[in-house]
């Protein structure tokens, strides 16, 4: 079989292709990389620093409420008509060994479409916030959570559609390219230390408890709002460097610094959120 191939541009490319790749993805689309080169623009000098807390309810919650990422739902909002492409699929299901029906194999590609769907609206979402972050802050302080172990609670379906790794890969990722000052912050008892004093709770805080309030200084404001500006704080208060190298916090009431791989390991998180 022969292909013929048929330059389709959507715009110039900035200098010829030094390779290319071609490649097809699990729904049958095909698609062609190209690497070429090209000038690199500055990022506008700005000032200023924000901190980003992880969560399901709002999927980012940052120091300023302008730039916080509320949960979309891509996912929840597909979730009746993939329901019905699933049980579709189980009528027409096959015993093993037996060639699959047409009508299964349409039922499942149309699934994996929807599926594909709201990943590529969750990444474009993450892409356009990320960028609304970098274009208007030096210093960037991110909680350095892992959403894996969300897979086995009750939120692993919510936590799958907020995406909280595709948004954070995509403001780290673009934080670096623009030259930013980009710190991980290990999320140990950032919801439990106060952000106006550094004192940090005796007691832990359940999920319920959405407003954290200071028992020595009386701070009130929403828990994660709290979890952004201490992690904000201890990325200040250390003076750590950025880049990609992630770093490790003690408490606010052991006085600690944050400090770079180079001087001290990374610490594994420990500790309640």
């Amino acid at each position: 079989m022969r292909l013929r191939w048929l330059p389709m541009w959507a715009r110039r490319c900035p200098s010829d292709p030094t390779s290319v790749r071609v490649y097809q993805d699990t729904l049958g689309h095909w698609y062609a990389s190209f690497v070429v080169r090209r000038d690199t623009t500055p990022a506008p000098d700005v000032e200023g620093a924000i901190g980003v807390d992880w969560g399901v309810i709002t999927t980012a919650t940052t120091t300023d409420p302008a730039y916080d990422l509320p949960y979309l739902g891509h996912r929840k909002r597909c979730a009746a008509e993939l329901a019905k492409l699933q049980r579709r699929m189980a009528r027409r299901r096959r015993p093993r060994g037996v060639k699959s029906s047409s009508g299964y194999l349409r039922a499942k590609r149309q699934a994996a479409k929807l599926a594909r769907k709201a990943a590529r609206q969750n990444i474009h979402d993450a892409r356009v916030w990320a960028k609304k972050i970098v274009d208007n802050h030096a210093t960037i302080a991110v909680e350095d959570f892992k959403p894996t172990f969300l897979a086995r609670s009750r939120m692993a379906g919510k936590a799958a559609d907020a995406a909280i790794g595709t948004a954070k890969r995509e403001l780290v990722d673009r934080g670096l390219r623009a030259g930013r000052r980009v710190v991980l912050v290990p999320p140990a008892f950032t919801t439990m230390t106060c952000s106006q004093c550094g004192t940090r709770a005796k007691y832990r805080l359940g999920l319920g408890v959405r407003v954290f309030r200071c028992d020595i200084c009386g701070y009130t404001a929403c828990r994660d709002r709290n979890a952004a500006r201490t992690i904000l704080a201890t990325a200040e208060r250390g003076r750590a460097g950025a880049d990609d190298v992630r770093h490790a916090i003690t408490s606010f009431r052991d006085g600690g610094r944050v400090r770079s791989e180079p001087e001290i390991p990374r610490l594994p998180a420990t500790g309640k959120r």
